[in-house]
């Protein structure tokens, strides 16, 4: 079975997999919450959005925290 993005492309911005998962699920939940709050249709699922956003580097162990609050505010 083939997953896109790469498992360790993933973990190379976030190198532990349960933070991983914390950290897609938390940013999901942002993206799904702003789509409701403002109407919006997504082009795709809030978890891809969000993994897309992990491999791309937007979201590290690092940022996280701050990305995620900067998000809600």
């Amino acid at each position: 079975m083939m997953l896109y993005p790469a498992m360790n492309k993933l973990t190379a911005n976030v190198p532990n997999r349960y933070l991983l998962v914390n950290v897609v699920a938390r940013r999901a939940r942002q993206i799904a919450q702003r789509a409701e709050d403002y109407g919006e249709k997504l082009s795709e699922k809030p978890v891809t959005s969000s993994i897309k956003e992990v491999a791309d580097g937007s979201i590290s162990v690092a940022a996280a925290d701050v990305a995620i609050k900067d998000v809600e505010a």
